[in-house]
């Protein structure tokens, strides 16, 4: 059984143009693969009763959903920003001939990946919008709640961050995605998006479902929220073989940023996402986070982890997550590659900010800090099956 349609995404990166086609499928049984969580017990006074249908069954069928397309497409339209350096950044070069400052002025402008919403067309906005209505429809031809729970864990955030992207592609330019509203509510309160007859917010998606079912609480970090201060939005599609690595490799960037983690006097600064995710994994606040990020923190963060007696939600840049800054600019640049100049201009707050990464990236190769290693348990021939499911 299988969705498709014959969309085409046409994207531009800043040295080439590519095209990526969008689709869904639902494929044949497929051998199990290490699960994700458990049920999280809730109460009944804190969960709405529309989403009771959504929970997961434990009578378990062996189907999954290919994102393949998808996850192609996502490699030309999100631009990748580098692990931080956590180093704030200082203050941005103007324009020439102008004393205005555009693009991203921000503190943690170099944290983060970022779409690149100003290179996006009409065909492409249409193309996103049609692919969220295709995810939206797919529970509906399976028996969802019974697939693998890293199956539905996936398709959650997948859902959850296409339809942000959605939104945020259909109102841009727009310079922080908390200014959005659909009839007159903030995007993030929103019921925009309707599964199985169910109408829901993506925060619907992460308090309602996916927080309430998968006590594990790196599931936080595969939820894009649209601006510089979330979890960055990683290069591809979630999947039931890639979302334990992806939720890792989530966890490890967020939480070693500097938009994850700071220090003020004897105190931890921690992001205001951890506020929403408290009830769920965090119920003995200053415990339970600090467990939380030292299992996850190198060396720096692990020094403050040290150095300070009390945590604080307190952290947050509300602005987008793209190239641009939200704005279009009236000024452009050439350009360069290799010392030459190329016929493709951007413009010049985003010419600023690739300069300023490619230093920030020269810095990460010259002191060795090009990426994680994650190892991955295998299972050879001969040997048992072992459960490996994630508690």
């Amino acid at each position: 059984m299988a969705i498709s349609n014959s969309l085409r995404f046409r994207t531009v990166t800043v040295s080439a143009i590519a095209c990526a086609a969008i689709s869904v499928s639902l494929a044949a049984p497929v051998s199990a693969q290490p699960e994700l969580g458990n049920v999280l017990a809730i109460s009944a006074s804190t969960a709405d009763p529309a989403f009771a249908r959504f929970a997961p069954s434990s009578d378990r069928i062996e189907h999954r959903i290919d994102y393949a397309a998808w996850d192609e497409a996502m490699r030309y339209i999100v631009f990748p920003m580098g692990r931080s350096l956590r180093q704030t950044a200082g203050r941005p070069e103007t324009g020439l001939g102008s004393r205005r400052q555009y693009g991203h002025d921000s503190r943690y402008r170099l944290e983060g990946n970022r779409v690149m919403f100003s290179f996006f067309d009409e065909e492409l906005r249409n193309g996103i919008r049609d692919y969220l209505t295709e995810l939206e429809g797919t529970p509906g031809l399976i028996e969802f709640t019974r697939i693998p729970r890293n199956e539905q864990l996936a398709f959650w955030i997948n859902l959850h961050n296409v339809a942000l992207m959605d939104q945020i592609a259909h109102n841009w330019p727009v310079r922080q995605p908390g200014s959005i509203e659909i009839d007159g509510v903030p995007l993030d309160e929103a019921k925009f998006i309707t599964v199985s007859g169910v109408k829901m917010s993506p925060k619907d998606i992460r308090t309602q479902i996916v927080f309430r079912h998968w006590k594990d609480p790196r599931v936080i970090y595969g939820f894009w929220r649209g601006d510089i201060g979330g979890p960055s939005i990683q290069r591809g599609a979630f999947n039931s073989e890639n979302i334990d690595r992806l939720l890792d490799r989530g966890a490890s960037d967020f939480i070693n940023s500097l938009r994850g983690v700071q220090k003020r006097s004897d105190r931890l600064q921690v992001s205001k996402i951890y506020e929403e995710a408290a009830p769920f994994y965090f119920p003995d606040w200053q415990n339970d986070i600090r467990i939380h990020i030292s299992k996850h923190a190198e060396t720096e963060v692990q020094q403050l982890l040290s150095k300070t007696e009390k945590v604080e939600a307190t952290i947050y840049e509300a602005d987008i997550a793209d190239l641009a800054g939200g704005v279009r600019e009236p000024s452009y640049s050439n350009i360069t590659s290799d010392g030459t100049a190329r016929r493709f201009r951007i413009p010049q707050g985003m010419a600023a900010l690739l300069r300023e990464h490619d230093t920030k990236m020269d810095r990460i190769e010259r002191e060795g800090r090009t990426g994680t290693v994650f190892f991955v348990d295998i299972q050879l021939p001969g040997e048992e099956e072992v459960d490996d499911e994630i508690e």
